[in-house]
């Protein structure tokens, strides 16, 4: 490993050990298949809605992930030599240093920058082990880009995805809608972790609340992840409600909780996951690199009429017309991904259809998407 959890090292080998055996017993798992009536195939909602996640296995192309790659390679070129720099290393305007949304999270490396603090609303009570990084790194990394589509049109194309739009309507229903999306990057050594929290925010105390008011994330993996870059997530803490994560991970004596696994991808594929699943990472110590193309959608139910829970945007009441402006990323998303990939089937967005709605993926629509994020629908 390319850090130090220095006595706690043979007991956090031993843990990643046993959690990959316990994830691969879970049989949620496999490519996105739907029946001859073009619905999800009722094993995979049994396994996701009896879990909380699911792996899709080979959903995005390999064409498609060396175009999220060269993406990948161009934005790490362009990111400020540090945090509050107008710069790149090579003297450009920085990635974003235009924007007026909220776009890099920096942290120092392998630590935890939210654990323990008030940020996101205090939904991360408890701190993680921060692992001895070596002494010859930066300062601080960005490990978390949001409004990354206005950054990558590969990961827009991603966006686009007829299978995994197909998904998003069979759980959330045909006329879901938007969240917000990031790229998250996990350097060998140097990638921070992200404490045990549950994502939702605003629906807790409802009297319609149920095990999926908060909506889900999807998570394409380029390099693919392991249990020591990737996500762990507690199977099924998705239907419990609020937790109480101080007093869980009091009981385990431990942040390695005892009930936790990993989400396990190869390259390529896109986990599912709950926003109300339990779940959170580990400084990144393994030698390997994961990079998440992660975006996310909701019931529109969920979010008409809400306000704002306060995370990614100010308080603000969700209308129909904010929706529909939001929403206008899955129709550049799918003429995008449509101009790429001629010979797939591009995914019918039902609001849009309903509305007669059409949208044109160009050099105009790539100037009207600056900033889009400001638009985010969180709950």
């Amino acid at each position: 490993m390319n850090g130090d959890y220095g006595p706690e090292e043979p007991a956090m080998r031993a843990y990643l050990r046993d959690g990959e055996r316990r994830a691969a017993a879970l049989g949620n798992r496999g490519p996105i298949r739907f029946t001859s009536a073009n619905e999800l195939h009722p094993e995979i909602v049994e396994a996701y809605w009896r879990c909380g996640f699911y792996v899709f296995e080979g959903a995005l192309r390999p064409e498609e992930l060396a175009d999220i790659e060269r993406d990948l390679h161009d934005i790490i070129d362009r990111l400020p030599v540090e945090r509050g720099a107008a710069v790149d290393a090579r003297g450009r305007p920085a990635l974003g240093v235009d924007c007026k949304g909220p776009n890099l999270h920096w942290a120092r490396p392998l630590s935890d920058p939210w654990g323990g603090t008030s940020a996101a609303n205090g939904r991360h009570p408890v701190k993680m082990h921060e692992p001895v990084a070596a002494a010859n790194l930066p300062k601080e990394v960005v490990f978390l880009i949001l409004g990354s589509l206005q950054f990558s049109e590969a990961s827009l194309r991603v966006y686009g995805h007829p299978g995994l739009l197909g998904v998003a309507a069979a759980i959330n229903g045909p006329d879901f809608a938007p969240f917000n999306e990031a790229l998250w990057i996990k350097e060998p050594g140097k990638g921070a972790s992200v404490a045990w929290h549950q994502d939702g925010t605003t629906h807790w105390d409802s009297p319609d609340w149920d095990e999926g008011i908060h909506g889900f994330n999807f998570m394409g993996q380029l390099y693919g992840c392991t249990a020591a870059n990737g996500v762990w997530v507690v199977p099924g803490s998705h239907k419990r409600g609020r937790i109480d994560i101080g007093k869980l991970v009091a009981e385990a004596g431990t942040e390695r909780l005892p009930d936790a696994v990993p989400i396990i991808c190869a390259p390529g594929d896109v986990a599912m996951t709950n926003r109300q699943a339990l779940h959170g990472s580990f400084a990144n110590t393994s030698p390997d690199w994961r990079v998440t193309v992660n975006f996310g959608f909701h019931r529109r139910k969920s979010v008409l009429g809400v306000q704002a829970g306060g995370i990614h945007n100010a308080v603000a009441t969700y209308d129909a017309a904010r929706i529909r402006e939001r929403a206008s990323l899955i129709g550049y998303g799918i003429d995008a991904r449509r101009q790429r990939f001629p010979d797939e089937v591009p995914f019918v967005y039902q609001p849009h259809r309903d509305e007669g709605l059409s949208y044109r993926w160009d050099a105009a629509a790539k100037r009207a998407i600056r900033d889009y994020n400001l638009l985010d629908l969180s709950i």
